[in-house]
């Protein structure tokens, strides 16, 4: 069931968005060559805690961490490591959430650890991108399908790979809420967008195909080729004039 948010509660969303905003900003700071992707988790749980929210992460569904660190062929869900140390030319996508007073931001970006090589760059250029095509066609009376159609017609034209197993999703109350919101579909179909739905938009890119596969720990995903990954993500709220990122500091 899709639940309308009121705009007192778009207001908690917006707070719990921006601290979001703010952790996932340092911790994006964090990222350099011969720091520990334990390092980049202390500190986004730091900022969050310090400003009076939850790390949404952190035991939910028996995740470990407060954040999640995946690196280069990491797709999402890589579990923070003191063995785990970032080197020059890496790319680090971190994914975080904030709960507060019972409302989540959720939001995702990919960071470079100093000099990417030219091939890596435009992959997360074209990631990072194609969330924004995505928002633009999260417009009130629009479908959930012209959100994935545009971010997979995109990132296709460009010759990435789409994954397909994991997908955005509605927020609020809970961290994975109705609708879906895919990073593929088609347009002028699935569900309809109103205001006060708030959705997070999250395209997972790949540098070569689609396929990804489960490591071992039970919850780290890896491309399935070992090439290149890609993540960004807002959180947002469908208004009557269009959208409104609630992930902003």
């Amino acid at each position: 069931m899709i639940a309308l948010k009121t705009l007192k509660e778009l207001c908690l969303m917006r707070e719990a968005g921006r601290i979001a905003a703010g952790a996932l900003a340092e911790a994006g700071r964090a990222v350099e060559p011969g720091v520990s992707t334990a390092e980049i988790e202390r500190t986004a749980k730091k900022y969050i805690e310090k400003r009076g929210a939850y790390p949404t992460f952190l035991n939910y569904g028996g995740f470990p961490s407060a954040i999640c660190v995946s690196v280069n062929n990491e797709v999402i869900h890589g579990i923070p490591s003191k063995k785990r140390v970032i080197k020059e030319g890496d790319i680090v996508s971190i994914d975080l959430g904030a709960t507060l007073e019972g409302f989540i931001g959720d939001n995702a970006a990919t960071f470079a650890a100093g000099k990417l090589s030219p091939e890596a760059k435009r992959l997360s250029d074209t990631t990072k991108e194609a969330l924004h095509i995505g928002l633009k066609a999260a417009v009130a009376g629009g479908r959930v399908g012209d959100i994935g159609f545009q971010i997979s017609k995109f990132c296709k034209g460009k010759g990435y790979g789409v994954v397909r197993e994991y997908v955005g999703h509605g927020v609020g109350k809970n961290l994975h809420e109705d609708p879906q919101v895919p990073n593929f579909g088609t347009a002028g179909r699935g569900t309809r967008l109103l205001p006060g739905m708030t959705i997070a938009v999250e395209p997972m890119i790949n540098q070569g195909t689609g396929d990804i596969v489960d490591r071992v720990d039970g919850f780290t995903v890896v491309t399935r080729d070992g090439k290149l990954s890609a993540h960004f993500e807002h959180t947002i709220a469908i208004t009557k004039d269009g959208y409104d990122i609630l992930t902003m500091v």
